[in-house]
């Protein structure tokens, strides 16, 4: 039987952490990758959502594939330092706090993505069936729809899943509150799914 954790001592740990994973995702990628492009504020067209998605409105291909590439890899850095220095204990905490970090900013006024991109390389940090789970589910999803945001949905439900099944129960559970999160941050586009008015990946207008 394991020892007991002593909270005391681990409670200061989990929150520094937490506070170094939120840290990380709180880079907001889009925001710095198209200003600096000289494309001002992405906040301000479409969506007005700082993800890949948004920056893709912009009609830069390559800004887009950065931001998807710099919002996965915040993730997946939180957790594998952590793992790596602390344990898998400390790496779910800066896991979470890495998906808070880009779902709620405090440079932004807590006002950041969706977290699709970052929910996928947390889970490269972890695991890369984890990943690959995320992945193919996704891409089967979008294929058969040309839902984007559907094929997400469906996603962030199949990797806790696969994680529990294959008896990573600590993983499942922090990927099953992380994709609760990702299901909130998309009503709008949940309502749109309803509606039959969400666009399609490749539609025009």
């Amino acid at each position: 039987m394991p020892d007991p954790i002593n909270w005391s001592i681990a409670a200061p740990w989990l929150a520094g952490a937490l506070l170094f994973g939120y840290l990380l995702g709180s880079i907001p990628f889009g925001l710095i990758l198209t200003r600096m492009a000289g494309l001002g504020d992405v906040r301000k067209i479409g969506s007005g959502n700082i993800g890949a998605t948004n920056v893709l409105r912009t009609g830069n291909k390559t800004l887009a594939a950065l931001t998807l590439l710099g919002d996965g890899l915040k993730g997946t850095i939180a957790v594998w330092l952590t793992m790596q220095q602390f344990g898998p204990d400390m790496a779910v905490a800066a896991g979470l706090g890495a998906f808070l970090g880009h779902l709620f900013p405090v440079w932004l006024g807590f006002r950041g993505g969706k977290g699709v991109a970052t929910y996928a390389g947390i889970a490269l940090g972890f695991s890369w069936h984890a990943l690959v789970v995320f992945a193919v589910t996704w891409i089967g999803v979008a294929w058969l729809t040309r839902y984007s945001s559907l094929a997400a949905l469906i996603a962030v439900i199949a990797t806790p899943l696969a994680l529990w099944a294959a008896g990573f129960v600590q993983y499942a559970e922090l990927f099953a509150l992380l994709s609760v999160l990702v299901w909130i941050k998309h009503h709008a586009n949940i309502r749109r799914l309803l509606a039959g008015t969400e666009s399609r990946i490749g539609a025009k207008g």
